[in-house]
C-alpha cells in the first residue's frame, strides 16, 4: 500500500501540535498531526476520500487506504452550536482533494472561540505513521502538509455490528417513496444492512424487500448492520426514519367504497371507487395492451447481461426525463420507480436467470413477476397496489429489450375517457389531455390515482370486469366524486351532467375572466390578492397571468433543499431577480429560509431533537448559521426593485433586531421593509411590541394552528383535528391585527386559510386586507370577496370569536358565502 500525501486544508501558519493550548490535542490523545493557525476562512479536503462525519466546526475524512483525518476548526468551538459555520458536505459524501468542506466566519470565531488554531490529526494512528511533515511556515490551501505510511497492508477497517429499534411514525408506513430513501442511505455503506419487522427480515438496500415487509405507521422495526461502519449505517438510517422523511400531502386516504349489494342502481350504472374527483361526459377510448412475446433461451450469458444493462440504462434515462418534467406527484412516484430499477433483489433474481442461460427478456419478466407476486400476497391494500408499479417497469424494460418504441398513444379527442384493465403510471405520464379515466382494477391509493388527481383528471378505479364489456366509442357519464359511471345515459341524466359541468365551468370562467381586475369588496374596500410561490420565474409569470397582484410569500427552501451544498449568493440573486422581473414591480415578499425541523438539509447538520417542530428551525436556524443567512440577505439586497424580507418562526424582538443588524452591516437602505411571519402564539400576542421593529406581519395559519392547539400537523390521528377555524386561532389573528395597529403595520394571511373561500368573510372581518395563496385559488377568491361587504364581515367575525368549536365557526362563515353552483 503506497504512502498518502495530505495537503493543507486551510490557509494559514503551520505549527506543531505541541503549540495547541489544549491537552487533548497537544498530548496527542486523538492522534498525531499538525495544527494550522488560519488566515483563510474555509476548510478544503486534504486528500480524496469519504466524509465520515461533519459537525459544523469539525470534519473527519477517510482516505481510500483507510486513514482517517480529523480537521477541527478552532478550540472549544463546539460551544458555539454551529454559529459562524456553514458546511458544504454531508456524511457519506465522496470528495476530491481541494473540495470545499466548511466555511467559517474568521472574525466571529476570533471573538468567540478560545483559539483559532485548528488541529489536523490522523485519528487511527495505530495503522498509520507520519513519515514526513511540513515545517513551521505560512501555507496556502493545497500545499504539502504531511505524508502517511500504512503500518500494515490492512489498515483499521472498523468492522463491527450494530442494531437499533425505531418507531416508524410515517402515516402510511414504509411504502414506495420512504423505501427508496432508506435503501439510498443503506447503499452508501459496504456493510450488510437489514430491517426486521414482525420477525421478518429484509435487505435494507432493496426497495422491493423493504416494501414487502408492509411496515405500517406507528410500527416498531429493528435496523441491524454488520461490517465496516455498521454503527454509522444504522444511525443514519434511524435518523432518516425519525426525522428525514417528510410526507407533505403524501397520498390521499382511501375512500370507503359503498357496498354494491345495498344499492339500487340503474342497470347502466357501474360502481367503482373514486380515484380523483370531478365530472366528465365523453366517449370510451379502450387502451389495449398486447402481451409481449419473449424467447426463453439466451444467446450467451455475457451478451444477455449486457443487453439487460443497456435496456435498464435506456429506461432509467427516459424515467429521469419524465420525472424532471412532471409535477410533484409524478416526480415522487417516478423517483420510486427509478429506485426499483436499481433494486439488488430484483437485479440478482434476473442475473440468476441469465446465469441459467435464459434470455435477458425472460429473466427480467421472471424476476418482475416474482416480485409482483410478493406484493399481491400482502394483506395491506396499499402495498398490494405496488404490484402494478413492478409490472409497469417490466413492460418498459421488455419494450427496450424487444426494440418496441415507447411512444405516446395516438392523439386523443378532448372528450376521450380512457378505459383499461389497469393503467400504468408510465402510460398516464405520457397521455395528453383526456376527459376522464376508468379502470377495472386498481385502488384509490394506486400511483395512477395519485397522478390523475395531480393532473385534475376525473378518475374511477376498481370497477371490476364488467366495465371491460363497454364498447369503444360508447358515451358514458363519469361522476368520479361518487365513484359512479353511467353507460349510454338517457337524455335526462345527460342533461343533468351537462348542467353540472356547465355550472362548474361557467363559474370558473367568469372568475378567471375577471381575475386580472383589482379585488374590491361590494362596498368598495380594496383587498390585495397575491400568490404564494415556491420556485422560479415561470411560476411567478403564470401567477401574474392568473390574476396575482404580487407575491405575498416566496418560500426560498426550494433553493436550499435536495442538494449537497448551500446555494451561493449569485445563484440566489439570479433566481430572485428573475422573479422580480416577472412580477414587473408588483409587491414581492421573500421569506428567508425555513429549514431545520421538518425540512432538514444534508449540508446543515443539526443536533438530534426530540421535537424538531419546537427546535432549530426558521429564523432560529438562520441566526445560528449566520453565514448562510448573511449570504441570502446579501443576495436579496441586490435585487431591483428591492423586495420586502420576511422572517419565519419569530418569537422574540431580539430575533428581529439581530437580522436588522445584519442588514445594516450589509449596507441595506434605511427604508428596507423587514416583516415577520405570525406562526407562534408569542408573535401574535406581542404584535404591538413587535410592531416597533417589524414593518409588516403575515399570518402563517398552518403553523399557528398546530402551535396554538398543541397538535402536530404530521400526526396521523391528530391531523383531522387541526382546524384553523378554531376560535382560539381566530382570536390570535385578531390580537395580531389589533397589535399591529399600534404603529399602523399591515397584516396579511399567507397560510392555508387564506385560500379557502369559506374563510374570506371572517378574515376580512378581523381586519385582514391582503391574502396570499396558491395561484390557482386566486380567481375564485376574488370572485367571493367581490360579493362581500365589510360591515357584514365584521359582524360575522365578532360572532365567530364567541363560538366554542370550529364547526360552529364554519356554520357562521357558510351563511355568508353566496352559492355559486358546484365550483367551490
Amino acid at each position: 500500500m503506497s504512502n498518502l500525501t495530505l495537503v493543507a486544508p486551510i490557509k494559514g501558519w503551520v505549527a506543531p501540535l505541541d503549540e495547541v493550548p489544549d491537552p487533548v490535542f497537544a498530548e496527542r490523545l486523538l492522534g498525531d498531526g499538525l495544527a494550522i493557525d488560519p488566515t483563510g476562512d474555509s476548510v478544503h479536503a486534504p486528500c480524496d476520500g469519504i466524509v465520515v462525519s461533519v459537525a459544523r466546526h469539525a470534519v473527519t475524512l477517510r482516505a481510500s487506504n483507510g486513514a482517517e483525518i480529523l480537521i477541527h476548526v478552532g478550540l472549544e468551538t463546539v460551544a458555539l452550536h454551529g454559529q459562524g459555520f456553514v458546511t458544504h458536505v454531508r456524511d457519506g459524501q465522496s470528495v476530491r482533494t481541494g473540495d470545499p468542506l466548511i466555511a467559517f466566519d474568521l472574525d466571529f470565531l476570533a471573538m468567540k472561540a478560545k483559539s483559532l488554531i485548528s488541529p489536523v490529526v490522523v485519528t487511527n494512528g495505530d495503522a498509520f505513521a507520519i513519515v514526513r511533515r511540513s515545517g513551521d511556515r505560512e501555507t496556502e490551501c493545497g500545499e504539502f502538509l504531511m505524508e502517511l505510511r500504512p503500518l500494515s497492508e490492512r489498515a483499521e477497517q472498523g468492522v463491527s455490528e450494530a442494531s437499533r429499534q425505531v418507531l416508524v411514525r410515517l402515516p402510511h408506513g414504509v411504502h414506495a417513496r420512504p423505501a427508496a430513501q432508506i435503501s439510498g442511505v443503506a447503499r452508501k455503506f459496504e456493510c450488510d444492512v437489514e430491517v426486521v419487522c414482525r420477525e421478518r427480515h429484509a435487505n435494507a438496500k432493496s426497495v422491493a424487500a423493504l416494501m414487502s415487509l408492509a411496515v405500517q405507521g406507528n410500527e416498531q422495526i429493528r435496523v441491524s448492520a454488520r461490517g465496516q461502519n455498521a454503527h454509522r449505517a444504522v444511525d443514519e438510517i434511524v435518523e432518516l426514519i425519525e426525522h428525514g422523511i417528510v410526507e407533505e400531502a403524501a397520498e390521499p386516504a382511501a375512500p370507503i367504497p359503498l357496498p354494491p349489494v345495498a344499492e339500487n342502481l340503474p342497470s347502466n350504472a357501474i360502481r367503482g371507487v373514486s380515484g380523483a374527483p370531478g365530472t366528465a361526459i365523453g366517449r370510451v377510448y379502450r387502451l389495449h395492451v398486447s402481451e409481449q412475446i419473449v424467447v426463453e433461451h439466451g444467446a450467451g450469458r455475457e451478451l444477455e447481461a449486457a443487453r439487460l444493462r443497456a435496456a435498464l440504462d435506456g429506461v432509467r434515462s427516459r424515467l429521469g426525463d419524465l420525472k424532471a418534467a412532471g409535477n410533484r406527484q409524478q416526480h415522487d412516484i417516478l423517483g420510486a420507480h427509478l429506485a426499483l430499477l436499481d433494486d439488488p433483489e430484483l437485479l440478482n433474481c434476473a442475473a440468476a436467470e441469465i446465469a441459467a442461460d435464459k434470455s435477458a427478456a425472460f429473466a427480467w419478466r421472471a424476476a418482475s413477476r416474482q416480485l409482483a407476486g410478493t406484493f399481491r400476497a400482502l394483506k395491506d391494500g396499499r402495498m398490494r397496489e405496488r404490484a402494478s408499479d413492478v409490472l409497469d417497469l417490466e413492460r418498459q424494460v421488455l419494450a427496450a429489450l424487444l426494440g418496441e418504441a415507447h411512444t405516446k398513444p395516438e392523439s386523443l379527442p378532448p372528450d376521450a375517457i380512457v378505459l383499461a384493465e389497469e393503467l400504468l403510471p408510465s402510460e398516464l405520464a405520457i397521455l395528453g389531455t383526456v376527459a376522464g379515466i376508468v379502470t377495472a382494477s386498481g385502488g384509490p391509493t394506486s400511483h395512477v390515482a395519485i397522478l390523475a388527481a395531480g393532473k385534475g383528471i376525473p378518475t374511477v378505479v376498481g370497477c371490476g370486469p364488467r366495465v371491460l364489456e363497454i364498447a369503444d366509442g360508447a358515451i358514458i357519464v363519469l361522476d368520479a366524486s361518487t365513484g359512479l359511471l353511467y353507460v349510454e345515459p338517457g337524455l335526462e341524466l345527460l342533461e343533468d351532467a351537462r348542467r353540472k359541468i356547465e355550472r362548474q365551468t361557467n363559474a370558473a370562467s367568469d372568475a378567471l375572466a375577471r381575475a386580472a381586475e383589482v379585488c374590491v369588496t361590494a362596498d368598495g374596500v380594496r383587498v390585495l390578492i397575491t400568490a404564494n410561490l415556491g420556485s422560479g420565474a415561470d411560476e411567478a409569470l403564470a401567477a401574474v397571468q392568473g390574476g396575482a397582484e404580487g407575491c405575498g410569500l416566496l418560500r426560498t427552501e426550494f433553493l436550499f433543499q435536495d442538494r449537497d451544498t448551500s446555494p451561493s449568493a449569485d445563484e440566489q440573486f439570479d433566481i430572485y431577480q428573475a422573479i422580480a422581473t416577472a412580477l414587473s414591480g408588483r409587491p414581492f415578499k421573500i421569506r428567508t429560509f425555513d429549514i431545520g425541523g421538518d425540512k432538514p438539509v444534508p449540508y446543515l447538520p443539526l443536533p438530534f431533537e426530540e421535537n424538531p417542530a419546537l427546535g432549530l428551525r426558521g429564523v432560529r436556524a438562520g441566526l445560528m448559521h449566520r453565514d448562510l443567512l448573511r449570504t441570502q440577505l446579501a443576495a436579496i439586497l441586490r435585487v431591483s426593485p428591492l423586495p420586502s424580507i420576511m422572517l419565519p418562526m419569530v418569537s422574540s424582538l431580539e430575533e428581529i433586531r439581530a437580522v436588522r443588524e445584519q442588514l445594516a452591516e450589509l449596507g441595506a437602505p434605511p427604508d428596507i421593509q423587514l416583516g415577520i411571519m405570525v406562526e407562534t402564539p408569542a408573535s401574535a400576542m406581542l404584535a404591538a411590541q413587535f410592531s416597533e421593529d417589524a414593518d409588516f406581519f403575515s399570518v402563517g395559519t398552518n403553523d399557528l394552528t398546530q402551535y396554538t392547539l398543541a397538535m402536530d400537523r404530521g400526526h396521523p390521528e391528530l391531523a383531522p383535528h387541526i382546524d384553523a377555524y378554531h376560535p382560539a386561532v381566530l382570536a390570535l389573528i385578531a390580537r395580531a391585527v389589533s397589535g399591529a395597529e399600534r404603529h399602523c403595520r399591515p397584516v396579511s394571511v399567507c397560510g392555508g386559510l387564506a385560500s379557502e373561500p369559506l374563510a374570506a368573510a371572517l378574515l376580512l372581518g378581523l381586519g385582514i386586507r391582503e391574502l396570499s395563496m396558491p395561484a390557482a385559488a386566486i380567481p375564485r377568491m376574488k370572485d367571493v370577496i367581490r360579493s362581500l361587504d365589510i360591515e357584514t364581515c365584521r359582524a360575522a367575525a365578532r360572532d365567530a370569536l364567541q363560538q366554542n368549536s370550529p364547526r360552529d365557526v364554519r356554520a357562521i362563515a357558510a351563511r355568508l358565502l353566496q352559492p355559486s353552483g358546484d365550483f367551490q
